[in-house]
């Protein structure tokens, strides 16, 4: 018997075989941490004027409480492992921020600081650090930009967690802002910043190193403050 092949029949639909294809993941949205090119500027600018660590608060507008339109300094002790803030220095920051008609959630849930070598990644100290001090706080941010101008943001979320939310960095050049002033900042980090060399810490001090000593200055506790939270446009 002879076999022949017959013609397709254009009316029949051509199905063919699916194939497993593997999903592709969407990478899940982060909240966006922004800063002005000007707090940028400033906070590479106090990175680099010393060896050592320096740390300090993100100031913002109560509009845009994820937006750092400055950094501002207290009053620390620093090499190039750990900060320690001034107690004092803390309260006086704060008495002038809240005299100057800021609220807590401007100027109280940025913590900052920079790390002299290029990784970014905050160490179990700084984790330790931060959830001792900005723990209960209804959210609060910590921001490290490294030498190499890595950076690494995280949202502590008190609502319903609590979480930690990775956070994308963006220099944001869409609203008008200041010039740099170099020499005001240069001033700034002069007043504020005592460098320590490691081989010269005493006991207390290397305890402090240990702790990465930062003043809980809340008192009373964080109001419940719930920032309008923005995702990266371009992040799939």
């Amino acid at each position: 018997m002879r076999f022949t092949s017959l013609p397709p029949d254009p009316n029949r639909p051509h199905h063919r075989p699916r194939r497993n294809r593997p999903r592709r993941k969407r990478r899940q949205r982060r909240p966006l941490m922004r800063l002005t090119p000007t707090a940028w500027a400033k906070l590479v600018f106090l990175r680099d004027y010393g060896p050592t660590e320096v740390g300090g608060f993100g100031i913002t507008t109560s509009d845009h409480l994820l937006q750092i339109d400055d950094v501002m300094l207290v009053r620390q002790r620093c090499t190039e492992t750990f900060v320690a803030f001034d107690d004092e220095s803390v309260a006086e920051f704060f008495e002038n921020q809240i005299d100057a008609h800021l609220r807590p959630e401007q100027f109280a849930r940025i913590w900052i600081h920079t790390h002299p070598a290029d990784s970014a990644e905050p160490s179990p100290t700084d984790h330790e650090t931060f959830e001792r001090v900005f723990g209960h706080c209804d959210w609060a941010v910590m921001l490290i930009l490294a030498r190499n101008d890595s950076t690494h943001a995280e949202l502590h979320w008190r609502q319903e967690g609590p979480v930690r939310l990775p956070m994308d960095v963006l220099v944001d050049s869409g609203e008008p802002f200041p010039e740099s002033d170099f020499a005001a900042w240069e001033e700034e980090y002069v007043a504020s910043v005592q460098r320590l060399s490691t081989h010269s810490l005493d006991l207390d001090d290397s305890l402090d190193a240990k702790s990465h000593s930062l003043h809980d200055p809340f008192e009373p506790p964080c109001p419940d403050i719930t920032p309008p939270f923005q995702t990266h446009p371009d992040t799939p």
